[in-house]
C-alpha cells in the first residue's frame, strides 16, 4: 500500500523505493529529511499552481538535488547542483527511465537554487524549486494549511534545520568556491568563510582581455 503524507501519496515503484534506499543509505538524515520534505512541499505547491509533475521524476529530483554537498556524490571542480544533477540522471538511466524524462530531472536539480526560470519549464522543475523555497526559505508556507505542514514535519522532522543546512551548505563547497561566482552559494560562504571574497561581476568586466 502506498505511504501518503498530507494527502501527497509516495509512489509505490521500484524506482521510489530504490532511490529512498540510497539515499537514506548514503547521506545524513538532515539531507535524506530535507528531500522527502522537498518532494512533499513540492508537490502541495504544486496543487496551489495547478500543475501536475510527474510523481516518480518529482521524488527523484526532490531526492538528489543535494547530494552533491557530501561524499560520494560531492566533487571538487562544479557547482554542487550539478554533482546532484548528474548522480540522478545516471541513476535513472541505470533503471531505464527514457532520456528526456532523465534530462528533466537534471534539469531540475541543476536549476533548484536559481529563482525565477523554473516556474516557466515543466512542471517536475518548477515544484522540485518550489519545494526547496518552502523548506529552506519558507517561501509560500502561506499557502499551505497548518495542518499540511504540521504533518510533513512529524514525518520527517526539521530540528535546528536553519542551522544545519547553512552548515551543509558550507561544508559542500568551501572547498570549490570559484563554483559559486554568479549564485546565492556565494552568500553562504561570505557569511561563513573568513577570508572569502566573492568574484565580482562588474570587475570580471571591467578587467576583461578587451582593450577598451
Amino acid at each position: 500500500m502506498a505511504e501518503k503524507i498530507a494527502g501527497v501519496e509516495i509512489p509505490d515503484s521500484k524506482l521510489v523505493h530504490d532511490a529512498t534506499e540510497l539515499i537514506r543509505d548514503t547521506t545524513p538524515p538532515l539531507i535524506f529529511h530535507h528531500s522527502r520534505r522537498v518532494y512533499l512541499f513540492g508537490s502541495l505547491q504544486a496543487r496551489v499552481r495547478g500543475i501536475r509533475p510527474d510523481p516518480e521524476l518529482l521524488y527523484v529530483a526532490a531526492l538528489f538535488h543535494d547530494t552533491g554537498l557530501v561524499p560520494p556524490y560531492r566533487s571538487d571542480d562544479q557547482r554542487f547542483e550539478m554533482d546532484g544533477a548528474d548522480q540522478a540522471r545516471a541513476f535513472l538511466r541505470s533503471h531505464d527511465v527514457m532520456n528526456g524524462d532523465a534530462e528533466t530531472v537534471w534539469t531540475a536539480i541543476a536549476l533548484h537554487t536559481t529563482p525565477e526560470v523554473p516556474y516557466k519549464l515543466a512542471p517536475e522543475i518548477a515544484a522540485t524549486t518550489a519545494g526547496v523555497e518552502t523548506d529552506v526559505l519558507g517561501l509560500h508556507l502561506a499557502d499551505l494549511s497548518r495542518a499540511e505542514i504540521d504533518e510533513v514535519t512529524a514525518a520527517h522532522p526539521r530540528p535546528n534545520f536553519k542551522e544545519q543546512i547553512l552548515q551543509a551548505f558550507t561544508d559542500g563547497f568551501r572547498h570549490r568556491p570559484d563554483t559559486t561566482f554568479g549564485t546565492v552559494n556565494a552568500d553562504v560562504l561570505e557569511h561563513f568563510v573568513p577570508g572569502f571574497r566573492r568574484v565580482d561581476f562588474v570587475d570580471v568586466i571591467q578587467n576583461s582581455a578587451w582593450p577598451e
